[in-house]
């Protein structure tokens, strides 16, 4: 019985290091976006490099995240809620380092802008959409962290308000580019960048889809839990033979 509570306390603390890792990167990921949104405002050169140096930081904590949740599964075989987290912990930590592939694109265009003279456009939307981004993934990470499955069902929700901001802003770099085609380089970095934050939240919603997986074992994904329960089976009734159904 020691022996059994020894590994059982083994397995959870290693448990709670994944954890951790998984919120640094959330935390790496979040500071990434957010400074490559500020590079890409004020068309600051430095700050966007700085973003693309720190990407691979990222890809290595994935790859230790990864590592470690692959070496539990083989050594703990664990099951139900914990299985599920180990699952979830590997597409989590795939769709974190997303999140900072996302955030160098950013940082691209934003180094391209900075070596441009181009007049800004009018969008006064794109702070607004990278703050609702971050937040959605912070909110995201908790969710899958603590197995809250309300929050993480509240994160899918919030990204129909991101999807809206997105649509405004290409509405009206649309109207941009009409007025003033001088405008249409710039206007295009501009959408890319919004497409790149859209694209954030997108991974956000995924993560907090893997929260509501875990917290409550139901796939979500595609609105699956708008869909009916099958009714029970009559176990009268003998199932039909398979040429049948051809």
């Amino acid at each position: 019985m020691p022996e059994i509570r020894a590994g059982y306390r083994h397995f959870h603390d290693e448990l709670a290091t994944l954890k951790q890792r998984l919120l640094d990167m959330s935390e790496r990921a979040e500071s990434l976006v957010e400074l490559a949104i500020d590079a890409f405002v004020s068309r600051d050169g430095e700050k966007a490099r700085a973003v693309i140096e720190a990407d691979h930081d990222l890809d290595r904590l994935e790859v230790e995240a990864e590592n470690h949740a692959i070496a539990m599964l083989a050594l703990h075989q664990p099951m139900a809620r914990d299985l599920r987290f180990l699952i979830g912990a590997i597409k989590v930590s795939s769709d974190l380092e997303r999140v900072g592939d996302h955030a160098v694109n950013i940082a691209q265009a934003a180094a391209r802008l900075a070596a441009s003279r181009s007049v800004t456009p009018p969008v006064e939307a794109l702070g607004e959409m990278a703050r609702r981004a971050r937040a959605m993934l912070s909110d995201a990470l908790d969710a899958f962290t603590r197995g809250d499955g309300a929050l993480g069902r509240a994160v899918g929700k919030a990204d129909d308000e991101v999807d809206a901001l997105h649509e405004g802003i290409y509405r009206t770099l649309l109207g941009s580019m009409v007025e003033d085609p001088r405008l249409i380089s710039v206007a295009l970095e501009w959408l890319l960048v919004s497409r790149n934050l859209e694209r954030v939240a997108d991974l956000a919603t995924n993560i907090g889809e893997d929260a509501v997986y875990l917290a409550e074992g139901k796939q979500i994904r595609h609105r699956y839990d708008d869909e009916p329960d099958a009714p029970p089976a009559d176990p009268a009734t003998p199932p039909a033979p398979l040429s049948d159904a051809l």
